[in-house]
């Protein structure tokens, strides 16, 4: 008896990049998105940690350029969070800070960042920072794909005697 062909690879749906830029200070988020006008990708702005919170629901970003000390919440809390929440921890977080001793990069890490940059920002370094992590997240979108297809494949095998 033949073998079943398995179910074609359903084709991915393409969807541009999106990135949220989390910071309480005006200049800091319009000097971010100068710096990444370049990149393609599509870019909305959260003023506080509890609008991070609420754009990350509606916006739904690949990367979250995320300030510490913001009102509402700091950016550890709003951090741990999302990292916290299965639904959001995939969601690559750049910490953005002014903050540069060794327990603020520890508490950092601790909270789930991905990464992070000190203020001032130096524009090459973000953009390429940036855009690794848009690639880094497609690769692991792709990844966890392959890995329910490959499921759903296991599931329509008959049993083995």
């Amino acid at each position: 008896m033949p073998k079943p062909k398995p179910a074609a690879l359903p084709a991915a749906a393409p969807r541009r990049s999106r990135v949220l830029i989390a910071d309480d200070n005006e200049p800091n988020r319009e000097l971010l998105e100068v710096y990444l006008a370049d990149v393609d990708c599509e870019m909305a702005t959260a003023v506080d940690g509890r609008d991070t919170l609420d754009k990350v629901a509606s916006f739904q970003p690949d990367v979250i350029l995320l300030d510490v000390m913001m009102p509402k919440l700091s950016g550890f809390e709003v951090c741990q969070r999302l990292k916290g929440d299965p639904a959001t921890s995939p969601i690559m977080i750049l910490m953005v800070t002014a903050l540069g001793e060794l327990g603020d990069i520890e508490r950092a890490v601790e909270a789930g960042t991905d990464d992070f940059l000190s203020k001032p920002v130096n524009k090459v370094e973000l953009v390429k920072r940036v855009e690794n992590m848009l690639k880094l997240r497609h690769v692991s979108d792709e990844l966890e794909r392959l890995r329910s297809y490959i499921s759903s494949m296991d599931d329509d095998l008959p049993p083995r005697s």
